[in-house]
């Protein structure tokens, strides 16, 4: 079932595929009296039509509309900085999918022609040196915050190349999951210039052996480092049916 655009009580609203809909939040009357009365009229209306769940925005200049749907028993979802997203079951029984539950960070792993590996001194942490890197921010693609991170926190420019493992920790920050992707780059230059002096302290080139044998590197490093040294990891690969899709992709596979 492809999804399509109806209106009730003044609502525009969309079908989804599971049977549930999503009220366009364009389509709000302006005053709360009235999106109170045209809410109730669609809630009952969608339970006619045996509709599952009801999916509703609220853009923070509207926010006397939460207290409204709050009294129709819809939950908060999701919120973002400007807005909340809120549901509510029509039946017992409806499946709601879960909200984001985890944050996304990337780690990345530079080695020169020299044999020397790239590594930050954070100003906030207490242990050594470390693997550039950080957040991936929202939308943006693994390759992507590879290089990102690596240029703002060392100033090297870099080409991504891999992925080389996957990290689970929890609890992390606001006690949600992290994933942990750590990733191999090849550096495109070679002087360091730091540009987040905030959280940075130091960037170097060291030895990679020599990191490799110092006591003062936490083992998951040493382990990550020695991954790159002797395995090509997984790498991004195109597929032909996926190239048309409106949406950003990386899909990553083993060399064989």
């Amino acid at each position: 079932m492809s999804d399509y655009i109806e209106e009730i009580e003044g609502f525009k609203v969309v079908l989804d595929p599971f049977n549930g809909i999503t009220i366009d939040k364009n389509s709000f009357p302006k005053d709360k009296q009235s999106f109170d009365k045209n809410l109730e009229k669609l809630l009952f209306i969608s339970k006619q039509k045996n509709r599952r769940l009801v999916w509703i925005t609220i853009d923070i200049n509207k926010s006397e509309f939460i207290p409204i749907a709050v009294k129709y028993s819809f939950e908060f979802h999701t919120c973002e900085n400007d807005y909340v997203f809120m549901v509510k079951k029509l039946v017992e029984n409806a499946i709601i999918p879960t909200a984001a539950n985890h944050t996304l960070g990337v780690g990345v792993v530079v080695i020169n022609d020299n044999e020397e590996l790239l590594v930050i001194k954070e100003r906030i942490s207490k242990a050594g040196y470390k693997l550039p890197g950080g957040h991936i921010d929202n939308g943006e693609l693994i390759s992507a915050a590879a290089v990102r991170e690596t240029f703002e926190e060392t100033g090297i420019e870099v080409q991504f190349e891999s992925i080389i493992s996957l990290g689970h920790f929890y609890p992390h920050q606001f006690s949600q999951s992290n994933l942990y992707v750590l990733c191999k780059a090849k550096p495109l230059s070679y002087e360091i210039k730091i540009k987040d002096t905030y959280e940075i302290q130091d960037a170097k080139w060291v030895n990679v052996y020599e990191y490799l044998e110092d006591e003062n590197v936490l083992e998951y490093n040493k382990v990550i480092v020695s991954y790159v040294l002797n395995s090509k990891g997984l790498y991004l690969k195109d597929l032909e049916s996926f190239k048309n899709i409106p949406k950003s992709y990386e899909l990553y596979f083993p060399i064989k």
